[in-house]
């Protein structure tokens, strides 16, 4: 692919299918819409049917909805199949987002919580890399990311299980990228920073005091917006990044460096 092809299609997603756990809201919709702007095919799995139809109508024909629990982890090829017929192609692109949060206290943590939040991100993920990665590997080509998170790079109180968990991706990324690049899989990260949402805005305007703390650490100064997140992801699925494996790519206006 010669330097003019690469600007003309090198960051294109055309022909794609992409499965996307926790679809329906937030950095998932996001990465959904960056994802179809791109050319692919887009299905948004989550447990709301109601929120992922509404979430698959405001992206078009190129959105497709399969309810789905990936705590099931007994579901996941079924879910893969699915995605499948739904898109009329198999899945080529895994986008692992789903996820809970748990803000307590390690001391205060119950094992019953702590195996949830694992069960989530961490076995739920897996489940769905193993249900895709036979055809990927077959068929010499496919994506899987996983959003980890800036609890994944350096400590952050009150979040021990959800910090666990995101640490956890980065060491799949890399087993699964040095299991499957030679099979033609890409395998990748991304770490959100902080993000304008009805859900940070929530958190952060009753706490001026953590906003200013937060802003401060940004050497950008400013929140990120879902939009960064869905173009990330995009490049890193992309012919534009066939060199690239087994990375974290933190998202976050400089946070995970700023002092």
């Amino acid at each position: 692919m010669g330097a003019q092809d690469l600007t003309q299609s090198g960051f294109r997603l055309d022909g794609e299918v992409a499965l996307i756990t926790g679809g329906g809201t937030g950095l998932g919709l996001g990465i959904a819409r960056a994802f179809v702007q791109a050319g692919a095919k887009v299905v948004l799995a989550g447990r709301r049917q109601s929120e992922l139809e509404q979430a698959a109508g405001s992206l078009g024909s190129a959105a497709f909805t399969a309810v789905h629990d990936v705590t099931a982890t007994g579901g996941a090829s079924h879910l893969v199949a699915r995605a499948a017929e739904l898109a009329g192609a198999p899945v080529s692109i895994l986008v692992n987002n789903a996820g809970i949060h748990l803000k307590k206290d390690a001391v205060d943590t119950s094992v019953e919580e702590f195996s949830a939040v694992l069960q989530t991100h961490v076995l739920g993920a897996h489940a769905l890399a193993a249900a895709v990665l036979p055809g990927m590997m077959d068929r010499r080509h496919g994506s899987i990311l996983f959003i980890a998170s800036m609890a994944s790079l350096f400590g952050i109180p009150k979040v021990v299980a959800y910090s666990a968990a995101k640490s956890a991706h980065l060491g799949m990324v890399r087993t699964l990228a040095v299991e499957t690049g030679a099979h033609g899989v890409r395998v990748n990260a991304i770490a959100p920073g902080w993000i304008d949402s009805a859900m940070s805005r929530k958190a952060l305007d009753d706490d001026p005091a953590r906003k200013a703390k937060i802003l401060g650490r940004t050497p950008l100064g400013r929140l990120g917006e879902s939009e960064d997140i869905g173009l990330a992801a995009v490049y890193l699925s992309s012919p534009a990044a066939k060199f690239i494996t087994g990375v974290v790519l933190p998202v976050d206006g400089g946070i995970s460096i700023g002092f």
